[in-house]
């Protein structure tokens, strides 16, 4: 699936960051849809299907934190990058307790912010989500996340035992030529 036309929300209330960002994630060949505040945000109508949320922590009236809390109870499943001008540890761990993909400071490199909505985008792009047509609940994406290492251990562990199982063949095959080559 394409990444064309895909919206990217973001939350900020400061107009001159939203379009800023908006324009960076247009360049991009996404669709930015841009709020001033959080409520304004769960007020809207959104696309059903692959999207990503850009999100300021300090927003007048709900937070950025609060918003996260929000989705979460009405079980609305979004990847959310928050992007911030003032973090703290707490802050942040908080965050990504709560399940934000990632929890960035202002400023931020275009590159590391586009590469990071992509990551959240691809979330939407699962096989298995393809496959039902369905949005991942977060434990759908933690099914997806354990089945990737599992399979990149599975091909390492195959790699070192054939490695391994080769040199121990070698050996035996060495071993036994020198055995074979002793005089009796």
């Amino acid at each position: 699936m394409s990444d064309r036309g895909v919206p990217v929300y973001v939350v900020d209330d400061d107009a001159s960051v939203r379009e800023a960002v908006g324009s960076l994630i247009r360049s991009a060949g996404l669709r930015p849809e841009t709020f001033p505040s959080a409520q304004e945000f769960l007020a809207s109508t959104r696309a059903e299907g692959p999207s990503c949320l850009v999100l300021d922590v300090e927003l007048p009236g709900l937070s950025g934190l609060d918003l996260q809390q929000e989705l979460a109870k009405a079980d609305i499943q979004i990847p959310i990058i928050f992007l911030t001008g003032r973090a703290n540890i707490p802050m942040s761990v908080r965050a990504m307790k709560a399940g934000a993909l990632d929890f960035l400071t202002k400023p931020i490199d275009d590159e590391v912010l586009l590469d990071t909505i992509r990551k959240g985008i691809a979330h939407y792009q699962t096989p298995r989500q393809q496959r039902r047509g369905t949005l991942p609940s977060l434990a759908a994406l933690d099914d997806v996340r354990r089945e990737e290492r599992v399979k990149e251990r599975t091909r390492i562990a195959r790699e070192l035992h054939d490695k391994l199982f080769q040199s121990f063949q070698g050996l035996m095959l060495l071993f036994h030529t020198e055995v074979w080559w002793l005089p009796p």
